[in-house]
């Protein structure tokens, strides 16, 4: 079940990614209307699959597609 549900939050995640050149995680859960849990559930999915990057740029964790 939250495998499926980590699936679900990752395509959010990624389609809001697809419109942008990247987001910060600020934008990103604004943009997701997804909480912190979820928001970061996401992401590391993503992360695993290769499919975002990320850095941080003034304390701030910037994402984009890669």
């Amino acid at each position: 079940m939250l495998k499926e549900k980590a699936g679900v939050i990752a395509g959010k995640i990624w389609n809001a990614l697809n419109e942008n050149e990247g987001l910060t995680a600020k934008e990103l859960k604004k943009a997701t209307k997804l909480v912190d849990k979820d928001l970061f559930l996401g992401l590391g999915w993503l992360l695993r699959e290769d499919k975002i990057s990320t850095t941080e740029i003034e304390g701030e964790l910037f994402v984009k597609l890669s």
